[in-house]
């Protein structure tokens, strides 16, 4: 088996940092809880944390994947749908904001952003000790069949229900 190494320049390493930088931030409103409609608190574990003791990527992704479920089952619980209808993710992108640690609970804040004609945009945030540590885009689409499943009118009102927006 070879290891291989990356080599990287003082120039490259500074390219690097400055891509990092042309991120997008979320927009301040995002970071706070109470622009979300739906606040869950969840337990971290000690099998999440990385070797620097803070809770790794897969740990956050997982965590944010425990809203997504949970407020898509509020929205319409899987045992209310036809056998021939079913939601799938599209997409995903977390933004790291800071660390998160153990044993210190999370708030997984979730809320829906734009609704389609047959999907819809999950908006998240991970919060520990008051601070956002994270945000979470994800986009759901529904389907039927081998296509796409346009909304009812009961499905967009339910969505409409959960939006997520700037706390007053």
């Amino acid at each position: 088996m070879a290891i291989s190494t990356v080599k990287m320049s003082a120039s490259m390493a500074a390219s690097a940092w400055h891509r990092v930088d042309l991120m997008a931030k979320p927009e301040s409103w995002r970071l706070n809880a109470a622009s979300y409609p739906i606040n869950l608190p969840v337990n971290t574990r000690f099998q999440d944390l990385d070797p620097n003791g803070h809770l790794n990527n897969v740990a956050f992704a997982a965590l944010f994947e425990h809203g997504r479920v949970r407020l898509n089952l509020d929205v319409r619980n899987w045992r209310d749908r036809p056998a021939d209808e079913r939601t799938m993710v599209v997409a995903v992108s977390i933004n790291y904001l800071g660390e998160g640690h153990y044993p210190d609970d999370v708030i997984v804040a979730s809320g829906i952003g734009k609704i389609g004609s047959s999907s819809w945009e999950i908006v998240q945030a991970l919060f520990q000790n008051g601070r956002c540590i994270a945000t979470c885009d994800s986009v759901i689409a529904a389907r039927k069949g081998e296509g796409p499943n346009p909304h009812s009118e009961e499905m967009r009102l339910a969505l409409e229900k959960i939006q997520a927006k700037p706390a007053a």
